[in-house]
């Protein structure tokens, strides 16, 4: 989709961070934009500042880990500016991570959020650009944790690599249609991802503050201060933005050698193991 003016997009997560980024960079290349999220008073701030957009640019209150709210927000979109062409299904959570004190709650949590909100942006939203027929494209936010096990034992990690292959699958599916699919892995981002408690219903029970004396608790501080050191989000949405125009299915957002060096240890371990099992 190289030409993005006058057509629209649609972003969960949207109140801050990459989602509001995204939605920022959506508005000044033309589009409507629908910003979608759970926290309404973040997102009623988020609204407030693209004023000079109005009225291009659409609030919805949202829950990804729920269909029917899903439904209901793209309906939403439908409503107030016809056919929508790029779905940013980018809401995400942290928390879970280590071995120490394993919630199912968290896990549920981390995991409707972060794999079926996506799976349910996708459903809501395919068949309808399927059937108008201009052509669309699906940017699933997973992240290099999607890419590596650095974070070890951790529902964010096991949603994120799900993310990447059902990225990977949509994509060969449905290129033929005309629709294009960028799967976003970022690094550290500035973002509030840190603090996803504060948006967690209570159907999954409190939120758990690791021990930070524990491995988990340790690797969460670290985590912390890499975020809040992180890249500029409105750096992400451009690279995302570039994505969209090249109909590029993988996007990294940090080159470091520090990066690569994980993967390759890891893609080496994978074609080794193979190589193991061609040779017996």
């Amino acid at each position: 989709m190289r030409e993005l003016a006058g057509k629209t997009a649609f972003v969960t997560g949207a109140a801050s961070g990459i989602g509001f980024a995204l939605g920022r960079a959506f508005a000044e290349a033309g589009m409507n934009v629908v910003l979608a999220d759970i926290e309404t008073d973040a997102l009623a701030a988020a609204i407030k500042s693209l004023h000079d957009f109005e009225p291009r640019v659409l609030g919805v209150t949202c829950d990804v880990a729920d269909p029917v709210s899903i439904e209901h927000a793209a309906k939403a979109s439908f409503d107030a500016f016809g056919n929508v062409h790029v779905i940013c299904n980018n809401a995400g959570v942290a928390g879970g991570t280590g071995i120490d004190n394993i919630s199912l709650d968290t896990w549920r949590w981390v995991l409707d959020v972060n794999l079926m909100g996506v799976l349910h942006g996708i459903r809501a939203f395919l068949p309808h650009i399927r059937a108008h027929g201009e052509g669309g494209h699906f940017v699933n936010t997973a992240s290099m944790a999607g890419m590596n096990s650095g974070f070890g034992f951790s529902p964010y990690s096991a949603s994120k690599f799900a993310v990447v292959n059902m990225s990977e699958g949509l994509a060969r599916q449905i290129a033929p249609l005309g629709i294009g699919v960028t799967v976003l892995c970022p690094g550290f981002v500035h973002t509030r991802i840190g603090d996803s408690g504060r948006n967690r219903p209570e159907r999954y029970g409190p939120a758990r503050t690791p021990d930070p004396t524990s491995p988990a608790g340790v690797l969460s501080a670290k985590v912390s201060e890499l975020v809040r050191s992180g890249l500029d989000p409105a750096d992400v949405a451009a690279r995302v933005l570039a994505a969209i125009r090249e109909d590029e299915l993988y996007v990294f957002t940090h080159p470091g050698e520090s990066w690569r060096a994980e993967l390759k240890e890891r893609f080496d371990a994978i074609l080794a193991a193979m190589d193991k099992a061609a040779s017996r």
